[in-house]
């Protein structure tokens, strides 16, 4: 089955999507994820597809999340069922019984992440440049990115979440975000072997995989680690501040360019994540936190400053982290 925006066939052994909306960086649709899962409902039962493989098409990216300005236009009741299906999507290829390789290539954001950071063999190459970038736009991460937060080294997921940094593959795959390294050069090989009879899918990424470079994020844990045990994000950005590497006031820099309001929903759904390991339940309240958002202000305002109008000048609401309401953060956060 192909079409405009995904391509899906049987290779061999292989059941092989593509995302294909090269010139959108393979940002998805309702109509991409539907036809994913109904891809992964044919091949459950089929005994000659041993493995799925999510890829995307394009040499600059895997998936650069939802389609954020579709998702704006769409109006509340349209978004609430993109989230829907996104977030059922991810749960079924958490759950699927074969294999499903992801293999994030390139750019790998929101729901990029959403649909390869919750496979079983998670591969990134020395392209890959992986985020979870929401509070540049209003929003928190979502698509189970706060469980992915919580599960890093030490408080590395924070920095992530609150800066909206971009990882390199080495990054993301000291932060769990990722499990094996393979060059971009090295990809089709990598498909080649699971088309073909032979050995089982983890097997075939054990031996194409090569060491990963080192990886900067985990070298900065330490600093990392005491800056963010702070409490809340004005604490945390007065830590980061007081501190003497040029790398901690260059992210207090970037969080001050966030929304105040995602920036501390953000860190309560990352603490809420922390206390319950369940994907179910942390895309549940991804739903809830995600629908709050979008109708806030920060949203529309996020979108404009970063997709249409790309003047990257935001006018939040509330303008400052320190006049962000507690209580409708917890409200937020804290929906089910």
């Amino acid at each position: 089955m192909t079409d405009d925006d995904v391509d899906i066939r049987v290779e061999g052994r292989l059941g092989h999507i593509t995302l294909d909306r090269p010139e959108r960086l393979n940002a998805l649709t309702p109509g991409i994820l539907t036809r994913i899962s109904n891809a992964l409902a044919s091949w459950r039962d089929r005994d000659d597809v041993e493995t799925v493989l999510i890829d995307g098409a394009g040499d600059r990216g895997f998936c650069a999340g939802g389609d954020v300005r579709m998702i704006t236009e769409a109006g509340p009741q349209e978004a609430r069922r993109f989230w829907e299906l996104e977030y059922a999507t991810i749960l079924e290829i958490a759950r699927y019984a074969k294999p499903v390789v992801a293999v994030m290539d390139g750019v790998t954001m929101g729901g990029g992440v959403g649909l390869s950071g919750h496979a079983r063999l998670r591969v990134v190459t020395e392209r890959s440049r992986v985020a979870m970038p929401e509070v540049r736009i209003g929003l928190a991460p979502d698509v189970g990115g706060a469980l992915l937060l919580a599960r890093a080294p030490g408080l590395l997921g924070l920095h992530v979440g609150l800066t909206a940094a971009t990882m390199t593959g080495a990054d993301a795959i000291a932060a769990g975000f990722a499990d094996s390294y393979v060059p971009s050069s090295d990809v089709l090989e990598l498909v080649d072997a699971l088309i073909l009879p032979g050995a089982e899918a983890a097997e075939i990424v054990a031996r194409v995989a090569q060491t990963p470079p080192e990886s900067e994020l985990l070298a900065a844990r330490a600093w990392i680690d005491a800056a963010y045990d702070s409490g809340s994000v004005g604490d945390i950005l007065a830590a980061l501040r007081a501190r003497p590497e040029s790398e901690a006031a260059e992210a207090a820099a970037a969080i001050e360019t966030m929304s105040p309001m995602s920036l501390a929903v953000t860190l309560r759904t990352i603490e809420l994540a922390a206390l319950d390991d369940d994907l179910e339940r942390v895309l549940h309240r991804d739903l809830a936190v995600s629908t709050a958002l979008f109708a806030r202000p920060d949203f529309a305002e996020g979108v404009r400053a970063q997709v249409v109008d790309k003047d990257r000048s935001p006018r939040w609401s509330p303008a400052r982290i320190g006049d962000v309401d507690a209580a409708e953060v917890e409200a937020i956060a804290a929906a089910r």
